[in-house]
């Protein structure tokens, strides 16, 4: 006999349906520790791409589902979610990138560290979206906000110049670094051990940099967030649609990580299309609430040309790149 609870709806879905997707994200995450990376060990950019396919074939199967199950209109706010949540988490990795290099994290411990990382995000994500949806239900013209932040962003990050981060500035690493005992050196792939305390001489926990670093990606996504949850409200208003996408979109985005830092310089301008797509999605809001609905199927056509136009703009721009790189200084 089926329990009951099962059937009882939760934010708009059957238990059951949210539950299931759980069950999925927690058998890719075992997968990733317990097959994948069960011991420490650098991940390729050959391996990474094949990863990160992976990743993809299941995130469209399970957009598949989602169109087969629940309707074309729910499939393409699927598709255009998860591709925008995609394309603005790909700035992230570059962030990621500079703050394992901070902490001097080699790359045979960070794949680890990033798969612990998606735990956080679930928790934070969710919580993230289900203030959003609340205000969403509570407010409409909240959604008028977002539109207008979502445009007035993507306007900065056209005119915005490319200015070199320096984390030793930064004051949530200040913060967190005064406030936790901090071993000098890595431990492996540990985030905590116990040492003697310099003072007192007693055994006493200590955080590892790998853990710092962990929790200042954290802190990184939480930031990304702002501007990523906004974005895919803009599609849809379904929950459960706009969670899913968003995990989806961030599971993949670890297995493509270490592909992404290794070709950083080849999308250079890629930038320039992700504030065009924030553009574009703050604009439809305002339309929507104006002059009606924009049909999904052209959300996902103008977001996905964006997208890869920047991509190939990108590529096309930094083709000689790397063989500059190469050539010997005179």
């Amino acid at each position: 006999m089926i329990p009951e609870f099962l059937f009882v709806e939760f934010v708009g879905k059957p238990a059951w349906l949210w539950l299931s997707f759980l069950a999925l994200v927690g058998v890719l995450l075992a997968f990733d520790l317990g097959v994948l990376n069960r011991k420490g060990k650098e991940l390729g950019v050959a391996e990474s791409l094949k990863l990160s396919a992976f990743y993809i074939a299941v995130a469209v199967a399970f957009g598949g589902w989602v169109w087969s199950s629940m309707g074309p209109e729910a499939g393409m706010n699927y598709f255009t979610g998860y591709a925008i949540e995609k394309a603005l988490s790909i700035d992230n990795v570059f962030v990621i990138a500079l703050i394992f290099g901070y902490f001097s994290i080699p790359p045979k411990y960070q794949y680890r560290a990033l798969v612990w990382g998606i735990l956080a995000v679930l928790v934070l994500r969710g919580l993230m979206i289900g203030v959003g949806a609340k205000l969403v239900q509570d407010y409409g013209w909240i959604m008028l906000v977002f539109g207008a932040f979502l445009a007035v962003t993507g306007v900065k990050m056209l005119f915005a110049g490319d200015e070199e981060t320096d984390l030793s500035q930064n004051k949530a690493v200040a913060w967190l670094s005064k406030r936790m005992r901090v071993t000098p050196e890595l431990h492996g792939e540990r985030f905590f051990v116990r040492q003697p305390h310099p003072t007192t001489g007693k055994l006493v926990l200590w955080t590892t940099p790998l853990f710092l670093a962990l929790v200042v990606i954290n802190i990184a996504d939480l930031v990304f967030a702002v501007d990523s949850v906004p974005a895919i409200f803009a599609i849809t208003t379904d929950t459960y649609i706009v969670f899913t996408a968003n995990i989806m979109a961030v599971l993949g985005l670890r297995a493509l990580y270490f592909a992404l830092a290794a070709m950083a310089q080849r999308f250079a301008y890629l930038k320039y299309a992700l504030a065009l797509v924030l553009v574009f999605i703050g604009a439809k809001i305002f339309w929507a609430h104006f002059f009606g609905k924009v049909d999904p199927a052209i959300s996902l056509g103008v977001t996905l040309t964006l997208i890869a136009g920047g991509v190939a703009v990108s590529l096309w721009r930094t083709r000689g790149d790397d063989k500059k790189a190469e050539l010997p200084a005179e």
